[in-house]
């Protein structure tokens, strides 16, 4: 094989990362070793900010609207005559130039979506969970033991770990009771497993799993692994 060809094959090769586990209590366990085909690809920035704008734009409602001159109410007379007043021929008092014109070249109703292949999605997500786990920004708790949902306990969580700004918390269900004890903390999103997207990752610091969760992302990663990531035109 070409030096060339078994060099990029080199740099393809995923990378083994690891991330600390807690407990409940937040005790520090052990590291865990994270799956090298989830959370070891390069970091394709492209993908990441095309995928993501189209996410964004796929948020906005696209209702906004403005009437043209041919949709403004009144105006159906001739302002003054043709000629003879030394000022310029208008037609209407509803053209765009007018007080209670219309408008010229004004939003209407659109789509914003763009269309997003699910491979590149798919790569995107797994770009971006490979970005967190390369800065050590993931953090495993082996289970959340609420007896019942409680705000404070959660909170106090977070503190102990040492977990600080935007965090999200991926779930295996959402409608638990941890669910409902991290859901009243401003800086804290909770997604589910297959509901977890790059722009999710992306817009948070920190990236929290649980022994249950990460255990299916990595299962279900598996058998989903994109070739897409791989091509990137940044470093590990």
């Amino acid at each position: 094989m070409p030096a060339g060809l078994m060099e990029k094959e080199k740099k393809a090769e995923a990378v083994q990362r690891t991330a600390k586990r807690y407990s409940f209590d937040g005790e520090f366990i052990d590291e865990v070793n994270l799956s090298p085909d989830i959370f070891g690809k390069k970091v394709n920035v492209p993908l990441m900010h095309q995928v993501v704008n189209a996410y964004l734009a796929s948020l906005r409602s696209g209702t906004q609207s403005t009437k043209t001159r041919s949709e403004v109410r009144g105006g159906g007379a001739k302002p003054f005559r043709q000629k003879g007043t030394g000022r310029a021929r208008q037609g209407t008092t509803r053209a765009p130039q007018f007080t209670k014109g219309g408008v010229a070249l004004g939003p209407k109703p659109r789509s914003y979506d763009q269309k997003t292949p699910k491979k590149m999605v798919r790569g995107a997500l797994l770009s971006a969970l490979s970005d967190r786990a390369k800065l050590k920004r993931i953090a495993v708790v082996d289970a959340f033991g609420f007896e019942f949902p409680s705000t404070k306990t959660a909170d106090e969580l977070l503190t102990k770990i040492k977990l600080y700004g935007k965090i999200v918390l991926v779930l295996d269900d959402v409608n638990s009771d941890a669910e409902k004890s991290f859901r009243n903390i401003p800086r804290v999103e909770i997604v589910s497993v297959n509901q977890l997207t790059a722009y999710s990752v992306l817009d948070s610091d920190w990236v929290i799993f649980n022994d249950s969760s990460l255990s299916r992302l990595e299962s279900s990663g598996s058998k989903k692994t994109s070739s897409i990531v791989d091509e990137s035109v940044s470093d590990q």
